[in-house]
């Protein structure tokens, strides 16, 4: 399904300061859905040159759409994307040409369902840019309550500001995520500050915070200051109470009381540009907090204990560098080299991770730190240079240790096999990297394969690791080929998508 910018760029000429006032106004239009128990779509009307037809008959496309959580929908099917005609819905038409919000005298059919509609001009820069449709299901009878009511009056009021151009403001942001909902808990205020509704949640909320007794009547910024654990904590939501009641967006914030965690956000309500109070959403996050707590620890003692094994095997890898020195026999010396080497791949591995903020790294990081690594065993061999091409990106712990050790043994294989002693050359790291596969090839211009190689077969100890590690550990394929005109080619494929 293509997003909203998609359909908008395809279809429409608008700018990018108003596709973004949509974005806003989609990123709010869930809080709308719920406060108006309605589904709401947007519509943008097409420009005369995309249509055959005369301009009475203007066409609207849907780019969006939101059912509510408070309500049965009116929509059970997807119109994202639909495109009608102004005679089949005449009101979006009209919320252009009048500029104001248009409500149909009688409700209509849609497969089986009456539904209500009423359109809403969204005002940007001087000119409508697009039309929410607000569609009630009536099919659900419904006694009017004290939260319905309060529910519908502070849907009036945002949608009149979305007519007015002034919801959303440029300056809010909202995450869709995190906000606190409609659900969570609602507080309408008066001009003065004064709260005349409280939804049974929100009343909750602040009983979790501390205050026993009712909130409608009160002051809620005198009820919420001295709540708060934390003084500047409090004058902080006070102060964004008061600027919402002047008229200014806020964004929200976190408030500790009472042992309890609760997310506030308060909406300036100026329909018509005339002062209407305020709503204040209230989220109860106690046990999220708790969750999030509990995991900064336990990521904090992951990275500790990956910090501790890179400092033992480094502690390993120095042991054996003083060894091998102190050994007379050449081939254990190099065996103890290659020890060394293999415990300092997976040690930068372990010291990637100490530093990640989650169990994924960097894998042309690690690449680039083995790679002087590898070049200084070249130096002692041979006259080889090592290098990159493509990008690795990132890939999850599990991955990285078998895969830095399985790409160090192969590069050191073609140091050690393709090359003759003092002979220059050269060994590249090739990346490719799709969605669901990661491919490297390791080339290298040296004298190729020796006649008869074969990789089941090969009796190394490099090998013996590679192969275990690309079955056992990465699932993955491994292949080594005569490269043209000369050398040789080891491709790696990784799958990526793994169960």
């Amino acid at each position: 399904m293509s997003t909203l910018t998609e359909l908008v760029a395809a279809h429409t000429k608008l700018s990018g300061q108003e596709v973004d006032h949509l974005q806003r106004v989609v990123a709010e239009w869930q809080m709308l859905a719920d406060l108006s128990f309605a589904d709401f779509m947007l519509w943008i009307p097409l420009p005369e040159e995309d249509t055959a037809a005369p301009a009475e008959e203007t066409r609207f496309l849907c780019v969006a759409q939101a059912r509510p959580t408070t309500a049965p929908t009116a929509h059970p099917e997807d119109a994202v994307g639909s495109i009608v005609t102004e005679p089949e819905h005449a009101p979006l038409r009209r919320a252009v040409a009048d500029r104001r919000i248009c409500r149909e005298e009688e409700p209509r059919w849609h497969q089986g369902i009456p539904v209500r509609r009423e359109t809403i001009p969204v005002y940007r820069d001087s000119r409508v840019v697009a039309v929410l449709s607000r569609d009630t299901n009536l099919a659900v009878a419904r006694v009017p309550s004290p939260l319905e009511i309060a529910y519908l009056g502070g849907a009036a009021d945002l949608c009149q500001m979305i007519a007015d151009g002034t919801f959303p403001s440029p300056d809010s942001t909202a995450d869709t995520q995190t906000n606190p909902r409609v659900g969570d808990g609602l507080i309408r205020l008066d001009t003065g500050g004064r709260v005349v509704f409280a939804s049974p949640n929100a009343l909750s909320a602040y009983h979790r915070m501390g205050h026993a007794a009712d909130l409608v009547g009160a002051v809620l910024s005198n009820v919420t200051r001295p709540l708060a654990r934390d003084p500047f904590d409090a004058s902080e939501v006070v102060k964004r109470i008061k600027a919402a009641l002047d008229g200014k967006p806020s964004l929200r914030m976190e408030l500790e009381a009472g042992g309890a965690a609760m997310l506030l956000r308060a909406l300036p309500l100026r329909p018509r540009g005339a002062p209407a109070g305020a709503l204040v959403l209230v989220r109860d996050v106690t046990e999220v907090k708790r969750r999030d707590r509990a995991l900064i620890t336990k990521d904090a003692t992951i990275r500790e204990i990956h910090h501790r094994v890179k400092n033992n095997l480094q502690t390993v890898a120095a042991l054996l560098r003083l060894q091998s020195r102190r050994t007379p026999n050449e081939e254990a010396r190099k065996a103890l080299g290659e020890s060394m080497r293999r415990v300092t791949s997976i040690a930068l591995v372990h010291e990637t991770l100490s530093l990640s903020v989650d169990e994924r790294l960097d894998l042309d990081e690690v690449v680039d730190r083995v790679i002087p690594m590898m070049t200084d065993v070249a130096i002692t061999e041979s006259k080889v240079t090592v290098r990159r091409e493509g990008t690795f990106g990132v890939i999850n712990s599990a991955l990285a240790t078998p895969l830095v050790l399985v790409l160090t043994e192969l590069v050191h294989n073609a140091i050690s096999h393709a090359f003759a002693p003092g002979a220059r050359g050269e060994v590249v790291l090739l990346a490719n990297r799709s969605a669901g596969w990661l491919e490297v090839t390791v080339l290298d211009d040296g004298r190729g394969l020796p006649k008869g190689f074969s990789l089941e077969r090969s009796k190394g100890l490099g090998l013996q690791i590679v192969r275990t590690l690309v079955e056992s550990e990465l699932d993955a394929s491994l292949s080594m080929r005569p490269r043209a005109p000369i050398g040789t080619e080891a491709v790696l494929r990784v799958p990526l998508l793994r169960n």
